[in-house]
């Protein structure tokens, strides 16, 4: 509830900061729960984030989704860096034909854009007016990591 309640986490996400811990619990039983590969963000055995892989289907089973989220107030400490490279390692042992995985991230959220350069993930372009969020169309910046590719 503490990062999922933050303001600073939510605002790039698709979904609204949660309020009550009864609507978080609905979230995490019908959303979180049924997800092929969703995992905690945990530090000294509490969570503080998650991260989560989406695998596409069909001719494009050979590549998926990556997101994330961290509690603010683990930011810039290297939580996240560490977290994207053990997931992404995972998801390429787990995953039989995957060879891509892909990140799309907001142009204005700074921080992702690091962690993702920094694990080794390419910059391919970014994708006008691609989402919207809050009402409003979002430019996207798409990244990607193949399993030919090296983890920094």
């Amino acid at each position: 509830m503490v990062w999922a309640s933050d303001d600073k986490v939510s605002h790039f996400c698709s979904w609204n900061t949660f309020t009550d811990k009864n609507t978080l619990i609905d979230h995490i039983e019908k959303t979180i729960l049924p997800h092929p590969w969703f995992r905690a963000i945990c530090l000294n055995g509490r969570p503080v984030g998650a991260i989560l892989f989406t695998p596409a289907t069909g001719n494009d089973s050979c590549r998926g989704e990556l997101g994330y989220m961290l509690a603010s107030q683990q930011w810039g400490k290297g939580v996240m860096t560490k977290a994207v490279k053990l997931a992404v390692k995972s998801v390429f042992e787990e995953m039989k034909g995957l060879e891509r995985v892909e990140a799309l991230v907001d142009v204005e959220n700074k921080g992702s854009l690091k962690v993702l350069e920094k694990v080794g993930f390419l910059k391919e372009g970014v994708l006008r007016k691609y989402f919207v969020l809050r009402g409003r169309t979002r430019d996207m910046v798409m990244f990607s990591f193949l399993s030919t590719d090296t983890i920094y």
